[in-house]
């Protein structure tokens, strides 16, 4: 009987209706700052399109529509004037979307509505109503409430947002009542949005309570004397009001249309609109699905033209377009499958363990591509209760390390730099790394801020893949991956490499048609991924009974800086609370309220302290409690924790694919953020020490950014200076304040020292002044001075800041881009900021690259030639490197050689080298 109900169901036609007004704002919040090349707003336009393509896709609706709401007002209006009228006018930069959007809705061939007089819940309750008593299915998307009151056995209500689904019961489990009973509801509680009256007091849970206990609104007015406390009072002293609230609450069903739900047919793309849209804002990656791209149509086939938006064969599940998804059980098998790479030019390659710390990792399977859609998953050991049997560890790798270690047999990977030490836990040194398509994706968009395998699959293959929660649960549920049944786990894993393998395919040929990405992405990054993976493998050592006395000094410390604050405050209060803190300098000391919180509370965040500690000493003393704090808890407690019970090291992560100027960043632990110039900074360095008959050298590039902007300027004066091999902030100030070398003070020196790391940063008078000390008259006439000195100098910024305007980018010396999307943004602060980046990126990403070469010249002539040298740290501009103490001076000549030479500049790139016990001494 129920399977009869089901097909019953599924034979009625289908009606998708979309609230166009939810997406619109859920898209522009959602990606907030997202620009074209011109500067122009884009979020509100990308995300509505993009959640329509994936409802299309998931629903393949017989017949859809968009409504949005029209800038005119609605009866409710004349009903009560003061409807929706708290909502602020919307954004300028959404309105601007607003246009765009419907016309590239249109050129989809999808139906959009728009109806004065009404809003479009109106519509969309008409449009269902009628569409339900004509026997349709309908599927209502959105996130407004007040549609829940016409849900039924056939209307039914989706939010993309949790992609939750609302049946009668869903309705009645979410909101406590049944559809019919939300009219009711809403009146009582009221739409602060909206501007609707409720009753005061009276919540949700009143409100379900009361109607559970009298059925409906009308026995709640009846029976109003009958309610007791201020609630009840409420309730009778605003009992006249309620008629209204009903009123303006309720949807119209009766909405006077043109057309019918029947006529909500998907028609035929306009092409010629959509490339010139596709262009003009953008979405690029959109452009190969017209013209008979990969896709398959979303239209049903009686439809009329259909629409073409391209269909993950996994959604389609047709028999041609469907992957090939293979589970490898049986040593012939696997085989087969050996010989089949072996045979291919390029063949996509993954790792499943059971933990992301590749240290400590065990192998659970492994998987294969050799092309779209076609893959396999050798499980290894999965090892849950009643798991099937498994090809042995050991035996699998038996056979595939020929092939792994073959240089010959060329790999692609998703972040292969992970399955690289996967596989070294093994000894297996995987070779062959042709391609990865993170560091594809990275070098083609820096700016981008994912770069894993699900954003990149939905972004440039318009597809949704299988993530790792689908399988494995969430939180404290998740199971680790040796823990999932074979049969989930083997598609899971062969689409990993399979959608590598297309990602490849696609991001490759955008990286060759540029030379400059393409030599960026071949000489540097690829290379690099084998040095990095090395340089985590060997570690570095650490003294955790140093670091455990410094956790206990670190204590003193902050017991001491909080009874000094508690003094200053003239109460005790818990100096780690910001509600507490708020409240002493706020209320109790009356200090400036600089910056406000998004709640409207004074902010005790870092930057307003620190503007509060030039005056006050509370705020300073709260500052370096938190400093301490975040030492002790960041490093000297966490780190003898991260030690590997193996090794004996800790082993951090290097991350190539994150920050936007190329700097490789590390996490597990964060090697980039110890602090150098604090006593407490250089003492954890002295706990990060060399092996028994071994020394720490730490070889650093000295100035290489201002080094850097002497080359890209030009600057006669600023290339001399470094030719000549002057103290070049003291040669500054011999220019900036027209004094003698000789005769520069400390003071003289220090300010030219802030003006010129000042400017390469793109600091303004303001924030000189701020730095210095002085006023900001002052801080602009020797910024002047600076320019007049060095005229090529400023000549070099203006003329960057104006190529960014005009293509929305910058590069560095290795044609490394960088996309400034808010360069022509019409907000000062965002437009701001995007001009002091574009003076700094170039400089900090040339020096990112410069010290990537460096390294892959010292893996290449040093490193591999001897293994009594290591390299175990890299800290922006430093390399550390482990060495035998019979080696050191050989080293360190080979270091400087290596890393002068790692770029041709105007100017000489100069290399300092540290020798010691430990890292502190070395720098």
């Amino acid at each position: 009987c129920k399977r009869a109900l089901t097909d019953d169901h599924s034979s009625k036609k289908s009606l998708v209706l979309v609230d166009g007004s939810y997406y619109l704002f859920r898209a522009y919040y959602g990606l907030p700052g997202l620009t074209n090349a011109r500067g122009e707003p884009t979020g509100a336009i990308y995300g509505v399109v993009n959640m329509l393509r994936k409802l299309l896709r998931d629903e393949r609706p017989d017949y859809f529509a968009v409504v949005f709401d029209t800038k005119e007002k609605s009866f409710r209006n004349a009903l009560y004037p003061e409807y929706k009228a708290n909502r602020p006018p919307p954004p300028d930069d959404l309105v601007r979307q607003i246009a765009p959007l419907h016309e590239i809705i249109r050129a989809l061939g999808v139906p959009l509505l728009l109806i004065e007089g009404v809003e479009a819940d109106d519509v969309i309750a008409t449009l269902a109503t009628t569409a339900a008593g004509a026997g349709m299915r309908i599927l209502i998307s959105t996130g407004d409430k007040d549609l829940a009151q016409i849900v039924d056995d056939d209307i039914h209500l989706l939010n993309t947002m949790n992609n939750a689904r609302y049946d009668p019961v869903g309705v009645l489990e979410k909101y406590g009542v049944p559809p019919e009973r939300i009219v009711d509801y809403l009146a009582l509680v009221g739409d602060a949005s909206d501007n609707v009256p409720g009753i005061p007091k009276v919540g949700p849970k009143t409100a379900v309570k009361w109607l559970g206990e009298h059925g409906s609104l009308d026995a709640i007015v009846k029976n109003a004397d009958s309610f007791t406390g201020r609630v009840g009072a409420n309730l009778r002293e605003h009992l006249a009001q309620l008629p209204l609230s009903r009123q303006l609450v309720t949807l119209k069903t009766d909405v006077s249309l043109d057309l019918g739900p029947e006529q909500l047919l998907l028609g035929a793309q306009d092409q010629a609109k959509l490339k010139e849209h596709y262009h003009r804002w953008g979405f690029r990656s959109w452009l190969p699905e017209i013209n008979g791209g990969p896709a398959a149509t979303l239209a049903p086939a009686d439809a009329g033209a259909a629409l073409a938006i391209p269909v993950p064969a996994q959604a389609r599940g047709d028999s041609d377009g469907a992957p090939n998804y293979q589970t490898l059980r049986t040593v012939k098998e696997l085989e087969r499958w050996v010989d089949k790479l072996a045979s291919a030019d390029l063949f996509a390659f993954d790792t499943e363990t059971n933990s992301l710390d590749c240290m400590q990792a065990e192998l659970v399977g492994l998987s294969f591509s050799v092309r779209a859609g076609e893959a396999a998953y050798v499980p290894l050991a999965h090892d849950y209760e009643a798991a099937p049997r498994q090809i042995s560890r050991r035996k699998a790798l038996e056979k595939l390390r020929p092939l792994l270690e073959s240089d010959a047999c060329k790999k692609v990977g998703q972040n292969l730099k992970y399955d690289k030490n996967i596989l070294a836990n093994y000894d297996i040194a995987l070779t062959g790394i042709a391609h990865d398509s993170m560091l594809q994706s990275y070098v083609l968009d820096s700016v981008r801020t994912r770069h894993d395998m699900a954003s990149l699959a939905g972004e440039y293959l318009d597809k949704s893949v299988t993530r790792y929660e689908d399988i494995a649960g969430k939180g404290a549920k998740q199971i680790p991956f040796n823990q999932v049944p074979v049969e989930q786990a083997a598609p899971y894993a062969a689409e990993d490499a399979d959608i590598a393998l297309q990602l490849h395919q696609t991001l490759w040929p955008k990286l060759e048609a540029d030379a400059g990405l393409k030599a960026l992405y071949t000489d540097i990054e690829m290379p690099l991924l084998g040095v990095i993976a090395q340089m985590e493998r060997n570690g570095v050592i650490i003294d955790a009974d140093m670091l455990r006395r410094q956790s206990q000094e670190l204590d003193e410390q902050m017991q001491e800086t909080e009874e000094q604050a508690c003094h200053e405050a003239g109460q005790s209060f818990n100096i780690a609370s910001p509600k507490q803190i708020q409240t002493i300098l706020y209320d109790k000391m009356q200090l400036p309220v600089l910056a406000k919180t998004p709640k409207g509370q004074p902010s005790t965040a870092e930057s307003v302290l620190q503007a509060l500690a030039a005056n006050h000493k509370l705020p300073q003393l709260i500052l370096q409690h938190r400093g301490l704090s975040k030492l002790k808890s960041t490093y000297t407690d966490r780190l003898p924790e991260q030690i590997n019970p193996v090794t004996g090291r800790i082993h951090t992560s290097y991350h190539q694919a994150v920050t936007a100027t190329g700097r490789l960043s590390s996490s597990d632990p964060n090697l980039q953020n110890i602090p150098i110039r604090t006593e407490e900074g250089r003492k954890i360095r002295r706990a990060f020490r060399a092996a028994p008959g071994k020394a720490l050298l730490a070889a650093d590039y000295s100035q290489i950014e201002l080094r850097i902007m002497a080359h890209l300027s030009g600057d006669d004066a600023l290339l001399a200076a470094f030719q000549q091999g002057k103290d070049i902030h003291r040669a500054t100030a011999a220019e900036v304040f027209a004094v003698d070398l000789d005769a520069v003070s400390a003071v003289q020196r220090r300010a030219a020292k802030a003006i010129n790391f000042g400017l390469i940063y793109g600091m303004s008078a303001f924030g000189l002044a701020k730095q210095l000390g002085i006023s900001r008259s002052a801080a602009k006439q020797y910024i002047d001075t600076y320019f007049e000195r060095y005229p090529a100098v400023k000549r070099y910024m203006d003329s960057t800041r104006a190529r960014a305007k005009e293509t929305g980018c910058v590069e560095t010396v290795f044609k490394r881009r960088l996309s400034l999307p808010d360069i022509n943004a019409r907000d000062a602060a965002r437009r701001n900021y995007a001009e002091r980046t574009a003076i700094n990126a170039p400089m900090q990403g040339t020096a990112a690259d410069i010290i990537k070469r460096a390294m892959i010249a010292i893996d290449e002539q040093l490193l591999q030639r001897d293994q009594d040298i290591k390299m175990i740290m890299q800290v922006h501009d430093e390399l550390v490197l482990e060495v035998a103490e019979a080696k050191i001076d050989a080293c360190r000549e080979a270091l400087q050689r290596l890393m002068s030479g790692a770029a041709t500049l105007s100017v000489p790139l100069i290399v300092e080298v540290g020798v010691g016990d430990n890292w502190d001494e070395a720098h």
